[in-house]
C-alpha cells in the first residue's frame, strides 16, 4: 500500500513544470518579442522615410505647376519658413509655402515622427525658402538611416540630417 501511494505521488510530481522550465520558456518569449519589436520599429522608420520622400516629390510638382501659372515660385522673401510652429524658423501661420495650398495641392505636408529636434532649436519639419526665382524645400531632422551623395534628395549643405529638393543644383549647394 505504501508503495502505491509513493508511486502515485511521484507521478503527480512528474506531470507539472519545474520553475527552471517555466523560466526558460519565459526567457524565450521575451527574446522573441524583443526581436519583433525591433523589426516593427525599423519598418515604421522605413515607412516614414518613404512618406517624406513622396511628400517632397509631390510638393515639388505643385511648385512647378505654380511656376508655370505665375512665372515665379511662391516667395518667402529669401528666408526659411517652417511647417511647425515654435521652430527657430518662421512658420508663417502654418502656410510655409504661401499660395500653394489648396489650389496646387490639397494641403502642405507636415512632419510625421522622427526626432523632435536637431541642431540648435530646429524642429523635425519641412522647411521652404524662395526668392521667387529659386526654391529649396527640406525635410529637416526627419530622415532615418544613412544616405550618400548619389541619393536624389541629398542636401550638400545638411549632409546628415536633412533631405532636399531644389529648383536647381546651385540653389541646393548654397542654401
Amino acid at each position: 500500500m505504501m508503495r502505491l501511494i509513493s508511486k502515485e505521488v511521484q507521478r503527480k510530481r512528474e506531470t507539472g513544470f519545474s520553475i527552471i522550465e517555466l523560466l526558460v520558456v519565459m526567457t524565450i518569449i521575451v527574446i522573441m518579442s524583443s526581436v519583433v519589436m525591433v523589426s516593427l520599429s525599423l519598418s515604421r522608420a522605413k515607412a516614414r522615410s518613404a512618406r517624406q520622400k513622396t511628400d517632397l516629390k509631390l510638393t515639388a510638382l505643385a511648385l512647378q505647376s505654380y511656376y508655370i501659372d505665375n512665372s515665379s515660385y511662391p516667395t518667402t522673401g529669401g528666408v526659411w519658413y517652417s511647417s511647425e510652429s515654435g521652430d527657430t524658423y518662421s512658420d508663417n501661420g502654418g502656410n510655409y509655402i504661401p499660395g500653394l495650398a489648396p489650389v496646387y495641392m490639397d494641403a502642405l505636408p507636415r512632419s510625421r515622427g522622427g526626432p523632435a529636434t536637431c541642431g540648435v532649436g530646429s524642429k523635425n519639419a519641412y522647411l521652404y525658402r524662395s526668392d521667387g526665382i529659386n526654391y529649396k524645400l527640406l525635410m529637416n531632422c526627419g530622415p532615418d538611416g544613412t544616405w550618400t551623395s548619389s541619393d536624389e534628395f541629398y542636401d550638400p549643405v545638411r549632409t546628415t540630417w536633412a533631405w532636399a529638393i531644389c529648383s536647381n543644383s546651385s540653389t541646393c549647394a548654397t542654401w
